[in-house]
Formats: structure tokens, sequence, C-alpha cells
């Protein structure tokens, strides 16, 4: 029969040996750097999947949509609804759903597809648009649109009256914002009952109707460059249009300081969570 362990002790210490000592537990070893990079590579993934095929914070830098977008609204874009595209393929995933009259959507401009434009959609494929003193008419039909701003008296030809005369298009001079492109463009939509819009293609206006570049300027926007609507705003800070388009390094970083400095001030508290 084999002695036990308490048996051997017992017979060590009766010779007068030392009890053994247990062995030292070897310290941890290092995991890596890989389980963190391997996190934050998933973190990222994440992120990325989330801003392009989910939601994606805009901040409104004009007033081309008040008084139902405030300049420096920062408001989070469902993106979903209308079909992102994939990343670096010409796909996109299925849309959601279609896109109506007085819809508020977020767009690529088609003037200059990098920059990011909010307007509300006026008509859609397939409508006759014409505005008559400031009303909207589609199809024929007079609008009810409680949500249209008016605050300058300026009368200009295609802004309160729209499509203008034929023969009035080309003498619209380039100050007044009408795209070169789009007055050569515009004569072969005009109808007997105002505007055609094409399939496939939106008319769209700011709620500002005397302060918006919209399709009054520069003509329709293609329904693949819709990004998506308006969720919420998470957060509002009153700024001039001139701080939020600032341009260069010295005007950022002074504007920055600006909002640290009158953070609480000069935020609109009462617009946060405010859902469209």
């Amino acid at each position: 029969m084999e002695p036990t362990e308490e048996t051997k002790k017992q017979e060590a210490a009766s010779a007068g040996e030392p009890p053994s000592e247990p062995a030292p537990e070897k310290p941890p070893q290092p995991e890596g750097a890989w389980p963190t990079i391997r996190f934050l590579l998933l973190v990222a993934a994440g992120v990325l999947c989330f801003r392009t095929f989910i939601a994606e914070a805009t901040v409104i830098p004009t007033g081309s949509m008040e008084r139902t977008i405030l300049v420096g609204d920062h408001l989070f874009l469902n993106k979903l609804l209308y079909g992102p595209r994939i990343p670096l393929t010409q796909w996109r995933l299925p849309a959601v759903e279609k896109i109506h009259r007085g819809d508020i959507v977020a767009f690529r401009w088609p003037v200059n597809p990098s920059v990011m434009f909010i307007k509300r959609v006026i008509a859609v494929g397939g409508d006759t648009l014409k505005i008559k003193d400031k009303t909207v008419y589609i199809n024929g039909k007079k609008q009810s649109e409680p949500f249209a701003f008016y605050r300058d008296p300026r009368d200009l030809p295609f802004e309160d009256n729209f499509p203008p005369p034929e023969t009035m298009i080309s003498t619209i001079p380039a100050v007044w914002g009408l795209d070169p492109s789009w007055a050569r463009e515009m004569p072969h939509y005009i109808r007997s009952g105002g505007l055609y819009v094409p399939r496939g293609d939106l008319f769209v206006m700011g709620d500002n109707r005397d302060n918006s570049l919209d399709s009054r300027f520069w003509g329709f926007v293609p329904i693949e460059n819709v990004v998506g609507e308006p969720l919420f705003v998470y957060w509002s800070y009153k700024a001039p249009t001139r701080d939020w388009e600032a341009d260069t390094w010295p005007t950022r970083i002074r504007f920055d300081a600006s909002i640290l400095e009158n953070f609480f001030s000069r935020t609109r508290w009462s617009r946060m969570g405010k859902v469209f």
C-alpha cells in the first residue's frame, strides 16, 4: 500500500527534514495585442455598418428649411428607408418604402454630389407642377402647405411663379442663381399645365421659399441621390450660417472655441428630441 502524502510529511518531520514547499505559481502570460485590435476592428465595423445602412448624423448649416428645421439643428438621418448604397459598389439594398409628396429627404446635390442637401419633396415622377403667386399646384390641384414660410418681399420671376415663360428663361441673369445647364434643360419639360417631372426624379423645395436653393434653380433630384430622411434632433445650437460654413482652420477653431464657451446659453434645449 502506497503511503499517503500526509504520511510522507509526518515521516519527513520525524527525520528532521523541513516540509517541502509547494511549487510557486507561474505569473499569467500576457495575451498580446491581438484581442484589443480585434475588439477595435469589430467596433469600427459596427460603427461603419450603422452609419452606412441605418443612421447618420448631419448638421443643418443654412436656413432653407426654416421654420421646420433650424440652422444649427443636428439630426440623425434614417438611411434604411430608401435602400442605402453598399460602399464601393453601385448596388443598393431594397427600399423599405417609396418617397411621397411632402416627405423631407436628405440627398446628394445633383450639381455637386459631395454636398448634402435637405429639402421637402413637392412633386414626384409623373407629376406636373406649377407655382402661381406662391401657391403650388400639382396636376392642376391646389396644395395645402402649412409648412411653407415666406419673409422676403422680392419677386423673382421663377421663385413665386414657376416655371417661367420659355421666352424669359434665356434672359434670367445668372446672378439670380439659375443654373445655366438647368436653364437649357428646363424648356424640354414645360407643358401647358406646368413643369413635368420625369419618372425616377423628384422636384424639391425648401420650406423657407424665399431663401432656398432648390429644384427651381438647378433642376430635378434623381431618386438614387436620396440618402435618407431626418429622424430627430439630437442637439441644436444657435449660431449664424456663416459660422457653420466656416471653411478655414482658424475660423473653424474660433467657432469650436465659442461653442465650448457658450454651450449652455446657446443650446436650444427645447428642440432636442424633436421628431420629424
